[in-house]
């Protein structure tokens, strides 16, 4: 068969690696060809944005960080931007995408991204192209899957970089704010903060009160420790309060939603009049995000582009691989519109509790 491939959406550790598998096994095993859709979406919508990716291509990228086929979180062909008198304005172009698959002579398109991109993928696949898709996004937040590549590897970013704090904080006897990506899930920051030992997790599933915090940094003081690590999701926010965002979804057009930021800082104003430490934060942005992907999520990665292959040849279109219970299955497109959220009573969030871990409330 001739299949079409696109990454989609923010860039992960592991996206080769799924290129990768998806390529090898597709031409030793099954003797399909393969045209990469560059950038996302924007190849599906614009001219002589595709390559092909004969094995010669997928050679030595399994380290790589990053997609050898570029990405996109712009392109929405149902939200397409364009500017129209000036302005720039979302219109739907879904029919070029369809026009611009059958014009490619492709046969099946393998979609590999997050929420975004495989919900598109789910509705291409309403207008009756052949669609299947590999989850993927550091957040973890994709109902459809327990895990995604990429996320193994942020967190040890996340858990490298409260290591390195530390040592500062200590230093200087500074609460140390850390600003951790993961949207509207905190499973990044729940987890990074284990592995580095924060003193208090701030995620969007548990509304933090400034007061109960303070009280954590004084009680710290008291018993000698003067400093403290804070790691905060982007998503987190007071309770009564809002979501520090970035970027409203209108000023992004093709995008369809808010750019976090700035939860960090937030949290910093409202603790600085309460303690007499200086405050500092440190937003890690994109250093999550890129770099050489961990074993784990080579591993990952390489199974989930292996296995799409088994949708191809069972006809399981509008399908995507998953992971479920550490077994390799699949599941309907429609449930990457699902976000997944961290179990607020799970064992995880328990056991920092009982460790005396402090979530703000």
């Amino acid at each position: 068969m001739r299949l079409g491939v696109l990454t989609g959406g923010g860039d992960c550790p592991g996206l080769n690696a799924v290129l990768r598998g998806l390529v090898r096994r597709g031409v030793l095993e099954f003797g399909h060809e393969f045209v990469g859709i560059l950038n996302g979406y924007e190849g599906l919508m614009e001219p002589r944005l595709t390559m092909p990716l004969p094995l010669s291509e997928v050679k030595g990228i399994l380290p790589k960080g990053g997609t050898i086929l570029g990405t996109s979180n712009k392109a929405n062909p149902f939200k397409y931007p364009e500017r129209v008198d000036g302005k720039l304005v979302e219109v739907d172009r879904s029919d070029v995408a369809v026009k611009r698959y059958h014009e490619l002579g492709l046969e099946g398109l393998v979609v590999i991204g997050g929420d975004g991109t495989l919900s598109i993928g789910h509705q291409l696949a309403q207008k009756g192209l052949n669609v299947v898709g590999c989850p993927k996004t550091i957040d973890n937040d994709l109902s459809g899957t327990d895990v995604t590549f990429g996320f193994d590897t942020a967190v040890g970013i996340i858990a490298e970089a409260i290591d390195r704090l530390h040592t500062t904080a200590e230093a200087h006897q500074r609460v140390m704010v850390v600003e951790i990506m993961g949207r509207n899930a905190g499973f990044l920051t729940l987890e990074g903060a284990l592995a580095g030992g924060a003193d208090v997790v701030l995620i969007p599933e548990i509304p933090y009160r400034a007061e109960a915090i303070v009280r954590k940094l004084k009680d710290r003081v008291t018993r000698g420790s003067k400093f403290s690590i804070i790691a905060i999701s982007e998503g987190a926010y007071p309770a009564g309060g809002e979501v520090a965002v970035a970027q409203k979804a209108e000023d992004i057009p093709g995008r369809g939603v808010v750019r976090l930021g700035g939860s960090g800082k937030v949290l910093a104003d409202l603790l600085a009049p309460h303690i007499d430490a200086e405050i500092r934060v440190t937003v890690l942005g994109h250093l999550q995000r890129g770099g050489t992907p961990s074993a784990a999520d080579r591993v990952l990665a390489t199974m989930y582009g292996a296995m799409v292959l088994d949708l191809v040849r069972d006809r399981r279109w509008d399908h995507m691989v998953c992971l479920r219970e550490g077994r390799l299955q699949f599941t309907s497109l429609a449930e990457s519109r699902k976000e997944r959220h961290v179990d607020v009573t799970g064992d995880k969030v328990r056991m920092a509790r009982s460790m005396g871990i402090s979530f703000g409330d």
